[in-house]
């Protein structure tokens, strides 16, 4: 093993009234790719995506796949956090990498994949550049005929999102493509990767509006490319604004662009456990995420609030009760379950991602900076446990 930072001692600002001194020492696992290489796919099609939105100083905010680090695009270059608790984990300056809107993290070690991005980027939106921290230089280069929309990492592949196709390659000096798969157009780059090391499930739109199709990247050959036979679940009637699959891989979260239903299904036998109503009105998801043992499910979205459901004990579930004892009354939210929990995380229009720090604790950062962790019970009370502002933490004090 190897440090990606030494004992370091940083006095790092917490509210308006205190200071606190954090010492820390992260270990890592060492990854080596030697050398960069260049792999260009086979163009799709003449696709050309529209200009990049004008940025403020955080491009992205991004989970490493344990949700253990948070990877924080700036316009200065990025900054890693360890989540819970908040604290600096390391920074790569933009001098060095150019700004990106896009960074992956393989789980807490020195390799992070990047996708350029903000007002000063190095590189073209369609290349995937994979940066090696440890050795500071960049060690693969895959470029694409379209923009890149996502990247996701494990320790033997690379997932590339363009508009209309995902590709799968190996991860090594040499990268191979093992194989694509089409989409319909995907603008807002979904896809999800199972966590787990030992179940290699990937979720994706499928060809029908609405759909998700999980393909099994355990069928693909490391010898030759080959081609997968997905299966598909027709979650929704409206097109896809948000996926999230838990971290054993055995339940897949999905949410539309009305926003108004969140339906988990079981990835095996691709049925239907829960149905969950955010509220009536239309929103934009932006984030769902399953607590460590798949009992909860979180979501955050443009409202500014972010919702708790029970999955395993759906009980303790919120649900409309008619008083003059006619369910008809209540038209399609009679069978409804609602949020049990919910805390509202101000200002609302700066998009926001939640996720679980603990068996019965969310944190919830947002695009401002802001970072919130709340504690939450069965019986529906949060209690704030913490605030802070990523931006206070400034790069000569990591």
């Amino acid at each position: 093993q190897s440090t990606w930072g030494q004992y370091s001692s940083v006095f790092y600002s917490v509210g308006l009234c205190r200071t606190a001194v954090w010492i820390l020492k992260f270990w890592t696992v060492d990854i080596h790719l030697e050398s960069a290489k260049t792999y260009t796919c086979i163009p799709v099609d003449n696709a050309v995506m529209g200009p990049s939105r004008k940025t403020q100083e955080i491009i992205s905010l991004r989970l490493n796949q344990d949700r253990r680090c948070l990877v924080c695009a700036t316009q200065s270059g990025l900054r890693i956090y360890n989540t819970e608790p908040l604290l600096p984990y390391s920074v790569v300056k933009k001098d060095t990498i150019g700004t990106v809107r896009i960074a992956e993290m393989l789980h807490r070690t020195n390799i992070l994949a990047l996708v350029a991005g903000g007002s000063a980027p190095k590189f073209a939106d369609n290349v995937v550049l994979i940066y090696d921290a440890k050795l500071e230089k960049f060690v693969v280069e895959l470029t694409f005929s379209l923009p890149v929309l996502n990247v996701k990492l494990r320790r033997d592949k690379i997932i590339v999102v363009v508009l209309n196709r995902i590709y799968v390659f190996s991860l090594e000096t040499k990268p191979r493509r093992l194989f694509s798969l089409e989409t319909r157009d995907n603008h807002r780059g979904l896809c999800e990767l199972c966590p787990s090391s030992e179940i290699q499930l990937l979720v994706s739109p499928g060809h029908v509006q609405g759909s998700v199709e999980l393909s099994d990247l355990s069928a693909v050959s490391d010898d030759s490319l080959s081609s997968l036979s997905p299966s598909t679940i027709n979650a929704h009637n409206n097109e896809l604004a948000c996926i999230g699959i838990s971290s054993s891989g055995n339940l897949v979260a999905t949410a539309s662009t009305k926003g108004t239903l969140i339906r988990v299904y079981e990835t095996a036998t691709r049925k239907r456990v829960s149905e969950l109503r955010r509220g009536t009105d239309a929103a934009t998801i932006y984030s769902l995420e399953f607590s460590g043992d798949g009992a909860y499910l979180c979501s955050s979205g443009d409202t500014g609030t972010v919702h708790i459901y029970a999955l395993r004990d759906s009980s303790i579930n919120r649900k409309l009760r008619c008083v003059g004892g006619n369910p008809g009354l209540l038209g399609p939210y009679a069978g409804s379950e609602w949020s049990f929990a919910k805390f509202t995380v101000p200002p609302s229009e700066f998009p926001c991602l939640a996720t679980f720090v603990g068996p019965a604790s969310v944190v919830a950062v947002c695009a401002d900076g802001s970072y919130y962790k709340y504690m939450f019970n069965t019986d529906g009370n949060c209690s704030r446990e913490a605030y802070d502002c990523l931006l206070q933490v400034e790069p000569d004090e990591w």
